[in-house]
């Protein structure tokens, strides 16, 4: 994620770079986030309640000190320059952690505010299919070999690469955790039913990666070795921390959304949805705009 790139790769993973960028980009989101909570909450937040809940706060916070971590010295420099398996580690805790707990920690009135400008387009992503398409599709294309090596070796491009996984990663957790208005609404099930393609599509990348026989990115073929770890073995841990990591986050979340929509289904209907109520709400939500 740093814009100050090194001439050439040291041969020591250990060396100390600070990216300037990084601590920027951290400090500009904290401090939005407080500035916004004090002088817009006033004006916007429901009546009575607190800009943002203690929890909310926690949430966005730790979000911020993921992306701090994991954006900065050593992971990142391991990360572009040394191992593919700590680049998967990486943008899967962008992606599926950090993305996750900003949004969560975002309070709707804010997060309203912020998607103003945009809400005709993010209507029509945050649809179950585009969503699913574009996260996916993300995904596919970012772990194409032309791709992983210009944007590991170019740092302007890499920078990039991490604004559109995170903004993708934001589109495809938006209907999962918020329920805005100015946006479609899934029902229970069909976040469910959602998420859980979530985890099957990436599985084309991740055999890619855990039989290949030779390695696949010149750029980590060419990086010096280091911790021991050879270039096959580093490709195969990638894949299983992308298959593993990944797939384990995801069926957390539907596991836990499953208990709390049966417990609210049970408390407020007296019984649960069948499978048509499912396939009608699942046609109801996946339906062009304006339909």
């Amino acid at each position: 994620m740093s814009l100050l790139a090194d001439a050439s790769r040291s041969i020591d993973p250990w060396a100390l770079h600070i990216h300037l960028d990084v601590i920027a980009v951290v400090a500009l989101l904290v401090s939005g986030y407080v500035t916004a909570l004090r002088r817009l909450g006033p004006r916007l937040a429901p009546a009575g309640q607190p800009a943002a809940t203690t929890r909310q706060r926690v949430q966005f916070f730790s979000g911020a000190v993921m992306l701090f971590v994991f954006a900065f010295w050593p992971i990142h420099d391991i990360a572009e320059d040394y191992l593919f398996s700590v680049h998967m580690l990486q943008h899967n805790v962008f992606s599926l952690i950090m993305t996750a707990l900003l949004l969560l920690g975002t309070p709707a009135w804010l997060l309203s505010w912020v998607i103003r400008p945009i809400v005709p387009v993010l209507r029509k992503l945050t649809r179950p299919i585009p969503a699913t398409l574009l996260f996916n599709g993300f995904i596919a294309v970012s772990h194409a070999a032309v791709w992983v090596n210009y944007t590991a070796s170019h740092e302007l491009a890499h920078f990039g690469a991490h604004l559109g996984l995170v903004f993708v990663s934001a589109v495809m957790w938006l209907p999962v955790i918020h329920r805005l208005p100015e946006l479609p609404v899934m029902s229970s099930p069909v976040r469910m039913i959602y998420l859980f393609m979530q985890s099957v599509l990436p599985n084309v990348p991740t055999a890619f990666l855990v039989f290949a026989e030779t390695g696949v990115y010149s750029w980590y073929v060419n990086a010096p070795r280091v911790f021991g770890i050879g270039v096959v073995e580093d490709q195969q841990t990638a894949g299983a921390i992308m298959k593993v990591g990944g797939t384990m986050i995801i069926w957390t979340t539907i596991v836990v959304m499953f208990f709390r929509w049966y417990s609210e289904s049970k408390r407020d209907k007296g019984d649960v949805l069948t499978v048509a109520d499912v396939e009608r709400e699942f046609a109801r939500t996946t339906a062009p705009a304006g339909d």
